[in-house]
């Protein structure tokens, strides 16, 4: 695609704004989008260095919205004892440098990760043909977490129904 302004050299700068509800998009070489305001030569370049998405860069992403304390993010002098990462250096690179980091930046990790996958628990996929005892295991903890909050709500009717379902799957397979 050529550069809608000169038309002569190809479009690297794809822009678009909006303003009071009209889009205007524009493709436009570096040089005549310099002309334009919309890069400097200092942009492009970092544009240029571009590299592709990573899981690595989501996670680091993510982050950088973790609380801060004065001019310090929490955690951060946390530190793995086996391989000395530190929860700043996760932070910075989105990878963690042995087993051992889970353990110990811990703390730092679990929020990130129910925010990522809803838990900080790994309960993988169950089989389609073979997992029967597997869901109703799951079901049957999922049960469990609902009657303690429904007696601690005092609510027993609820309770007493829960306690019911727990033990016809517990009596049908044999928990």
């Amino acid at each position: 695609m050529l550069c809608d302004k000169c038309k002569e050299r190809p479009a690297t700068v794809h822009y678009t704004q909006i303003i009071n509800g009209v889009k205007t998009e524009m493709n436009l070489c570096e040089q005549c989008a310099a002309e334009e305001g919309l890069i400097n030569n200092e942009t492009f370049a970092s544009v240029a260095n571009f590299t592709p998405f990573s899981v690595q860069n989501l996670l680091a992403g993510l982050m950088n919205f973790l609380p801060e304390v004065g001019n310090t993010f929490v955690g951060q002098q946390l530190k793995c004892d086996n391989c000395g990462l530190t929860y700043d250096m996760f932070r910075q690179t989105g990878r963690l440098g042995c087993s051992h980091c889970y353990d110990a930046l811990q703390d730092e990790l679990n929020p990130l990760m129910r925010r990522i996958h809803g838990s900080i628990e790994h309960r993988g996929k169950i089989p389609r043909k073979t997992g029967g005892i597997i869901r109703a295991r799951r079901e049957i903890d999922e049960l469990k977490e609902k009657l303690e909050k429904a007696v601690k709500e005092e609510a027993y009717e609820e309770a007493a129904v829960l306690r019911d379902k727990i033990r016809e799957l517990e009596k049908e397979f044999g928990k």
